[in-house]
């Protein structure tokens, strides 16, 4: 697969891949428009929505309700480096799923593929949260 990144825009750098456009900006204190993510946000967006994919791919196969059942992604910096240091996935299941895939569902997150390809020597915490 070929990115073409190209800039559209003061702070603007846009990504053409597979048919869509990727928009990205950045904050007014940065100098942008604030009209799109930037592209850090987008990172870490990738990094949750993968983790996302693969819980749904394990609910599917076992015709799990994904109704309800969500995600939230932080992360810690380094106060020296100010790089990410710690990745916290917290998955959240409504009442009534099946506790005993509680394991499973933080075994597939940590799959992602995009989680595969960080430095390992960044922690990753993945937890379920029972709403």
């Amino acid at each position: 697969m070929s990115i073409e990144i190209y800039f559209a825009g003061p702070k603007k750098v846009n990504a053409k891949l597979e048919g869509f456009t990727v928009e990205t900006d950045q904050s007014k204190r940065a100098g942008g428009d604030e009209s799109a993510p930037t592209p850090f946000a987008l990172f870490l967006s990738s990094l949750g929505t993968c983790a996302g994919i693969y819980i749904k791919g394990f609910c599917d196969q076992r015709n799990l309700p994904t109704e309800g059942l969500r995600l939230t992604l932080d992360y810690i910096l380094s106060p020296v480096t100010k790089n990410i240091t710690r990745f916290i996935i917290k998955i959240f299941v409504p009442a009534g799923f099946p506790e005993k895939y509680d394991s499973a569902l933080v075994q597939s997150a940590g799959l992602c593929a995009v989680k595969r390809h960080l430095d390992p020597a960044i922690e990753n915490e993945i937890t379920v949260v029972r709403t």
